[in-house]
C-alpha cells in the first residue's frame, strides 16, 4: 500500500497572533480562543482534546478526551482511574494536552502535571451526567479485554434493572484529573508556513514568561 501525500497543502490565512496583543496570563488567552471557536465554528467539538501520556510499557500514547472545566488552576477531565491512561498518570503525572481547532487554524499545546481532584468534585460531576453515562462508567472496566460487545450490553441491561428507580453511585475508580500547566503554546496558522507561535512558561515566582518561537 502506498499513497503520496506531498501535494496535500493548505494556506492558513484566517488570523494572526501578535505578542503585543496577548494577555500576561495564558489561561485568559485560552478562554478567549475557546469562546471564539465555540461561537464561530459550529463544526468543531471545541472541548475535544488529545492527552498524551508515557505508558507503563515505555511507549507514549495519545488519545482524545473531553475537557469538562478550565480555571486559572488548570484543565479538568474525567476518566476511569484504572484505565491505561489512569495507570500511566499514576506512574508519571507529566502529560501533554493539545487542542486542534482546524477550522480556526489554531492549536494549543499544554504541558503540565495531572493530579486527581477532590472526591466531592468528582461526585458532583458524576451526578450531573446522563443516567446512561453513569451506568456506562459502572459497566466498563476501561482498557480491559472483553470477549465481545454483547458482554457489555448484557452488563448494561443487568445494571439498568438493578438500579431502576435508584440513585447510581459513582464508582470509586472513576473521577476527575486536573492538569496544572507549566507551559502553554498557542499556534496560529499563517501564510507561507510562517506560523505564529507564542509560548508561555511558568516561572518560579508564578509569573509567565512569553516567547515567540520560530515556526
Amino acid at each position: 500500500m502506498e499513497k503520496d501525500l506531498s501535494n496535500y497543502r493548505k494556506s492558513y490565512e484566517k488570523a494572526e497572533l501578535l505578542l503585543s496583543e496577548v494577555p500576561e496570563n495564558p489561561l485568559e488567552l485560552f478562554q478567549k480562543w475557546f469562546y471564539e471557536v465555540e461561537a464561530h465554528f459550529a463544526d468543531i467539538e471545541v472541548n475535544a482534546m488529545t492527552i498524551a501520556t508515557l505508558g507503563v510499557d515505555g511507549y507514549p500514547k495519545s488519545r482524545v478526551v473531553l475537557l469538562k472545566k478550565f480555571t486559572y488552576e488548570g484543565f479538568i477531565f474525567y476518566t476511569n482511574y484504572k484505565s491505561e491512561k489512569g495507570k500511566a498518570i499514576d506512574a508519571d503525572p507529566n502529560v501533554c494536552l493539545s487542542f486542534f481547532w482546524h477550522s480556526a487554524e489554531r492549536q494549543v499545546i499544554i504541558k503540565g502535571k495531572a493530579e486527581k481532584i477532590a472526591e466531592n468534585l468528582s461526585d458532583g460531576y458524576f451526578e450531573s451526567r446522563p443516567r446512561g453515562s453513569q451506568l456506562g462508567a459502572l459497566v466498563s472496566n476501561q482498557s480491559d479485554v472483553v470477549k465481545d460487545r454483547s458482554y457489555l450490553e448484557n452488563e448494561l441491561s443487568h445494571l439498568e434493572k438493578k438500579f431502576e428507580g435508584k440513585e447510581i453511585p459513582r464508582p470509586l475508580h472513576w473521577g476527575g484529573y486536573i492538569v496544572k500547566p507549566v507551559e502553554i503554546e498557542f499556534w496560529q496558522g499563517r501564510p507561507n508556513r510562517l506560523h505564529d507561535r507564542l509560548r508561555y512558561k511558568l516561572l518560579e515566582d508564578y509569573n509567565w514568561q512569553i516567547d515567540r518561537l520560530a515556526p
